[in-house]
Formats: C-alpha cells, sequence, structure tokens
C-alpha cells in the first residue's frame, strides 16, 4: 500500500511552487502586459534605428573610448530581454567602432548601426562607459575577444538559450573583467557556456555554478545574488541594492556607469 505523503513534505512543495511562481512568472506576466497595452514597435519595419545622439562625431574628441551598450529589443522578445552592443574609438581615431551579433547571415557585425543607435526604437543604456589611458588599455583585449568569439559562422546563432547577442557581449567582458560591470539580469543569454562550469564569475568577484546557461546561481560582490532559470533571471544586487526580476531586469537605487576600472 501507498503511504501519501506527509503533509509537511506537501507544504514544502507547494512553499517551493508559490515562490518560484512569485520570482519568475509574475514580473514575466506583469511585463507581458505592459507590452500587450503599450505602444512598442510591433516590427522591425516600423522601428526607429537611427542615431540617440548622445555620442560625439568621433573626430571631436580624442581620448580613447570603451562602451557597453544595452537596449530593449522588440516584439514579442522585448517582454522578456534586452539586446548588448559593445563600441569603442582609440585615442585619436576619427571613427566609432560598434560589434553586434545577430541572428541572420554572419552572427558578427561591424558598424551595421549607428554607434549610440535606438534599438527598435529604444533609447541605448550605457552599461560602462570608459575612456582615456583605461580604455586604450582594455580596446585589444575586446578586439581580440571579438576575433576569437567562437560562434561566428553562419547558423551558429540561437536567440535560446544561446549564443545570442548577449552571449557575444558576456565573451567580449569576460576578456576585461577588470571593468567590474555584468549585463542587465534580463540580457538573456549572457549566462550561456557550453559545458558545465563552476568557478569564477565573469568579473572576478565572485563564484558560479553553471549548467548550460540552463541553471545558473551566482555570488558575488559585481553579479550579486542570482538565481537563472532557463533564461530568467531573479536576484539582489548588493553593491548598489536593488532586487532582479525577469522582464524587468534591475530595479532599485540607479547604478552608476562604470567609468574606471570598478573593483
Amino acid at each position: 500500500m501507498i503511504e501519501a505523503m506527509p503533509l509537511p513534505r506537501r507544504r514544502k512543495r507547494r512553499i517551493l511552487m508559490l515562490i518560484v511562481f512569485a520570482l519568475f512568472l509574475v514580473p514575466l506576466a506583469a511585463r507581458a502586459a505592459l507590452y500587450w497595452f503599450g505602444n512598442e514597435a510591433r516590427s522591425w519595419r516600423d522601428a526607429d534605428w537611427s542615431s540617440a545622439g548622445t555620442l560625439p562625431a568621433a573626430q571631436d574628441t580624442a581620448p580613447a573610448r570603451l562602451i557597453v551598450y544595452s537596449g530593449t529589443t522588440g516584439a514579442w522578445k522585448g517582454i522578456f530581454s534586452v539586446h548588448s552592443w559593445v563600441v569603442l574609438k582609440r585615442d585619436n581615431a576619427t571613427e566609432w567602432t560598434r560589434y553586434d551579433v545577430v541572428g541572420w547571415g554572419p552572427p558578427v557585425r561591424t558598424n551595421g548601426w549607428p554607434a549610440d543607435g535606438r534599438w527598435f526604437g529604444n533609447m541605448p543604456v550605457a552599461v560602462a562607459d570608459v575612456s582615456g589611458e583605461a580604455a586604450e588599455a582594455m580596446i585589444p583585449k575586446v578586439e581580440a575577444a571579438v576575433r576569437a568569439y567562437d560562434y561566428n559562422r553562419a547558423g551558429d546563432y540561437r536567440i535560446w538559450p544561446g549564443p545570442n547577442s548577449n552571449s557575444f557581449t558576456a565573451a567580449v567582458l569576460r576578456a576585461v573583467p577588470e571593468l567590474g560591470v555584468t549585463l542587465p539580469p534580463n540580457a538573456v543569454g549572457r549566462d550561456f557556456r557550453d559545458r558545465f562550469y563552476a568557478g569564477l564569475t565573469d568579473s572576478g568577484t565572485g563564484v558560479e555554478l553553471n549548467v548550460y546557461g540552463l541553471v545558473d546561481i551566482k555570488l558575488g560582490w559585481v553579479e550579486g545574488v542570482e538565481l537563472n532559470l532557463f533564461g530568467l533571471v531573479a536576484g539582489l544586487d548588493l553593491r548598489h541594492p536593488g532586487v532582479k526580476l525577469p522582464g524587468f531586469g534591475r530595479i532599485g537605487i540607479d547604478t552608476p556607469v562604470a567609468s574606471a576600472l570598478a573593483r
């Protein structure tokens, strides 16, 4: 005769399910509702991809500069994720260089859009912005990481769980851990790895346990406390107090843009 499961165990399972529901599904449902009733562009044809006007012309500014941007993506993907890219300029260079990964054709694109272009009509947000000697020292590492990116052939791109645009930017950030930043928690694909991983977080300020980017746990000074379930991240920001919620990203005290060596 099969005995009934003890009530305390049932209660624990119910509580666990409620926690998962509250942390992951409720925020996502709220973000979906905002999208449904909002006026965000539903198609790439309807979106504004022009410069946001936040960067000067490269020839008008001499110092080297390195910027990591993110922007909410469009259509239904905007419920879940942002898109991220890297912009740089060497000392006295007369042009900006922008690197993205996209899902059609050869994934890695150079200068496919204005350096500070809107993404699906959404204003870009600087995750990091470093200039001068610090940027000049980092740029060769960034360019080497772009050249060495493993998933640079047509067909390599996967929207979920990766490798996608955020997987690319995360790979670049791993090359410059001294920058001391992490992509927004709703940069789906940033945690993608093609293997099981246990070790330091990308910034080197914490520890991480990662199962192919599908399940990921992080505890670190830069990353905070994060639990990733199938690309959806919930957690806490420790450096700049805030919460991390699926769909919304980070909510809390404004995070200063990393503008120098941040550790």
